[in-house]
């Protein structure tokens, strides 16, 4: 029997020559990753174990993008933290606020993670580099802090759940955040509880990297341990323009095992709309009815890079954003927002009535940059629509892909692009 390419990477970091769902083993890790919020818990518990120095000043990443540039004192201390520990540590990548971004934005852009690795970050969303063909999954303070330490990490070998994506979609607004939607939608929040999401088929082979990285960020949101695509040349493409090291590609073995095997056909599936409170509560943007909504999010882990900003635009150029809605763009990183500069993306923009914001997590979590009051909606790229989520218990969060973001933020309900096109 062969091997997933989750077992491979696993088994290669474990020094192993083959392991099994349920297995446990000791992993090394290639990045160990927090931010703001979950550094400073981290570091409380490195001091705890008595290590003086972390097992590798390269591999250890932390950056401020949470609450950051700091909203107030509490964060301000907590992005201190964070920074006097890199000084203490001569840490290599600490990465201030100007020079920086959203940290799963940030790390495939800067080359930092590469196809083959095995990273643990102090965030859910850091399975977002299973796009690029490497195991990465969140984990809790104490776990980050033994990683930091040591290099290496306890792991139970998960089960792999095979989604298969064939077709081509007849509709040219759907991306991979609708794929990872629809997905979700199919097998639920706890459908792949502790198991690896592998995803592949034509229709992932003909999709963007910045579109994998969207469908990766949100394996979590069905309970993945990790989502993984198998690196492919156009990962590579991506990746050789700005690794820092070299790289290993893994790609599952045809007689590999798996749990489940899930077909689904694009051709005909349309923009996806998740309706609170959970991801899983999907339907097509045709179906969702006359939903008014106060405020729009483009940006987040999930959808903040350039490719999601430039649809945004293309939707916005030339018209105005609904007089009763605000309006926030963030994007993924400080790069991105260059990018949006200089194409004219942050004009266009700043002309519908939309407000640009510095890279920052800000509103995806409620943090700050977009708090909802009670009863007030809002339609976002973001990655979850839990209750209280975006602020008060009592507001709503809808998830869409940009394009229907900037077409709701025009008429001022949720929208699809066509209707304003």
């Amino acid at each position: 029997m062969g091997m997933t390419v989750t077992e491979k990477i696993l088994a290669a970091h474990a020094g192993l020559d083959k392991v099994s769902p349920g297995q446990l083993i000791n992993a090394k890790l290639d990045i160990v990753l927090a931010n703001d919020i979950t550094g400073p818990l981290a570091i409380k518990e490195f001091e705890k174990i008595g290590v003086k120095k972390v097992f590798d000043k390269d591999k250890v990443v932390l950056i401020p993008d949470h609450f950051a540039p700091a909203k107030d004192i509490p964060s301000a201390q907590q992005c201190l933290d964070i920074k006097n520990f890199s000084r203490q540590q001569e840490l290599s990548n600490y990465y201030e606020v100007g020079r920086t971004g959203i940290e799963h934005c940030f790390l495939p852009e800067q080359g930092l993670v590469v196809p083959g690795d095995v990273v643990i970050g102090a965030d859910s969303h850091t399975c977002t580099y299973g796009a690029l063909g490497a195991f990465s999954t969140g984990v809790g303070s104490t776990d980050l802090a033994v990683g930091m330490a040591m290099g290496e990490i306890w792991f139970r070998v998960p089960e792999t759940i095979k989604v298969v994506l064939s077709g081509k979609p007849k509709n040219p607004w759907v991306s991979g955040k609708d794929y990872i939607l629809a997905i979700i939608g199919k097998i639920g929040v706890d459908g792949a509880q502790y198991k690896t999401l592998e995803i592949c088929g034509s229709a992932i082979n003909d999709l963007s990297i910045e579109g994998r990285l969207t469908m990766a960020n949100m394996a979590i949101e069905a309970g993945a341990k990790n989502g993984i695509i198998a690196a492919d040349e156009k990962t590579e493409e991506y990746v050789k323009l700005r690794a820092k090291r070299p790289w290993k590609v893994y790609k599952s073995d045809p007689d590999a095992h798996y749990e489940q095997i899930i077909e689904i056909d694009v051709t005909d599936l349309e923009p996806q709309v998740a309706f609170p409170h959970l991801p899983s509560n999907t339907r097509a943007v045709s179906q969702a009815g006359n939903v008014p909504i106060d405020q729009v999010v483009i940006g987040s882990c999930t959808n903040g890079r350039f490719e999601d900003l430039w649809q945004a635009a293309e939707i916005m150029k030339g018209k105005k954003v609904h007089p009763q809605v605000r309006t926030i763009v963030i994007p993924g990183t400080q790069e991105i927002y260059l990018q949006a500069v200089q194409e004219g993306l942050v004009k266009t923009f700043i002309e519908a009535g939309a407000v640009v914001s510095t890279p920052t997590c800000g509103p995806c979590l409620g943090g700050y940059m977009g708090i909802l009051a009670k009863g007030e909606r809002a339609i976002a790229t973001t990655n979850r629509n839990f209750v209280g989520r975006m602020g008060h218990p009592e507001s709503e969060v809808y998830l869409s892909n940009p394009v229907v973001a900037a077409a709701s933020a025009i008429l001022g309900r949720i929208a699809s692009p066509e209707e304003v096109m």
